[in-house]
């Protein structure tokens, strides 16, 4: 039996490095503590070393969180061409950014029972088309769902890029700004779907997306059912120790250490968060999802094996399911097809 797994084991990883390094266009962009994007952040700090001022920062926001994610409802929402747009309520230099865009999926009325949407969140460097056949699949089992283009990605993409480079990157502050950017964008798309009736609303998020949807509905008690696929307790770790952000390693290894990149990514760090998402939890209002994949190299087991003990430690109620895959190998069939049928089923009886 042994011999099998291991085997196993081994193939699985292979076909993870083989769909990993696919891409050749990663670019290792210099270290930047990126201050310049904390000017419009809610919270300040005097301090003038780079360093010490984004670790006080980071306090400040984990401190003070519902202000930090807090945001101006935006006043311009429309339909327009399948995609609901607006502006977002965080400016960026980028005006492409700036335009929030999700495409909308209609639910079909044949399973259709009262107002239900869901904000479905891709992954980093998610293309246009993927995730849009699990769109397809909820709103065919009468839930509306729609498909958010992360900050960065998609048309939201500056010019000068070829990948999602600034949703994550060697520029600690500006990783910050796009992962708050993320969490109002998805909190805007809410108010939304509310202005057109919808009553019962959840969140699909996966890789990039399940943290940003983490973050989200540790903050907003109008999420009343969430599915996470892979999950992890450390921003920074993630990315200093995950296949895909290889090349992001490189820009700042040499600048940092791990214990300090985590402290200056903390407010991104799902794990800050878990008693906010379990007071909401606690009174009945959330209904939690979580996957992981047991040979994953870009959201690496044990950190995600850590969210789950927190969960289970405060008593969330919610679904487990670990897949015998990977974290790209969770895209591919068969695994494609389980992961769809395990997140449209939990949508449909919980939402």
């Amino acid at each position: 039996m042994e011999l099998v797994k291991d085997w196993y084991g081994r193939r699985m990883t292979a076909w993870e490095n083989k769909l990993a390094f696919k891409s050749t266009d990663r670019v290792v962009r210099p270290f930047d503590w990126g201050i310049e994007w904390t000017r419009d952040w809610p919270i300040t700090s005097s301090a003038t070393d780079p360093e010490e001022k984004l670790i006080e920062l980071n306090k400040l926001a984990i401190a003070h969180s519902g202000d930090f994610f807090a945001y101006k409802r935006p006043n311009d929402f429309r339909l327009e061409d399948g995609e609901v747009r607006f502006t977002s309520a965080v400016n960026t230099p980028y005006p492409e950014n700036n335009l929030v865009r999700a495409r909308y999926f209609e639910a079909k009325p044949r399973f259709k029972k009262g107002k239900k949407a869901v904000v479905l969140l891709p992954h980093w460097n998610s293309h246009a088309a993927q995730h849009v056949a699990l769109c397809q699949g909820i709103a065919e089992m009468g839930i509306t769902c729609i498909r958010l283009s992360l900050p960065y990605h998609d048309k939201r993409m500056p010019a000068e890029l070829n990948r999602a480079d600034y949703a994550v990157s060697a520029n600690v502050a500006r990783t910050i700004d796009a992962t708050r950017q993320a969490v109002i964008d998805v909190r805007a798309c809410l108010d939304w779907l509310q202005d057109q009736g919808f009553e019962d609303l959840g969140l699909v998020g996966t890789s990039l997306g399940s943290c940003y949807g983490f973050l989200a509905s540790a903050h907003d008690q109008r999420i009343k059912v969430n599915v996470f696929n892979h999950c992890s307790s450390q921003f920074g770790d993630v990315v200093w120790t995950g296949l895909s952000t290889r090349h992001i390693r490189q820009g700042i290894e040499h600048e940092i250490s791990l214990d300090r990149l985590r402290k200056v990514w903390d407010c991104v760090s799902p794990i800050h968060y878990m008693d906010h998402y379990a007071q909401e939890s606690a009174k009945g209002l959330k209904k939690s999802f979580f996957l992981y994949a047991l040979y994953d190299t870009t959201f690496p087991v044990p950190l995600s094996k850590e969210i789950v003990g927190h969960i289970q430690q405060r008593k969330v109620d919610h679904k487990l399911v670990v897949m015998p895959c990977g974290h790209y190998t969770l895209g591919e069939s068969p695994f494609k097809f389980a992961i769809g049928y395990h997140v449209i089923s939990f949508l449909k009886r919980n939402l």
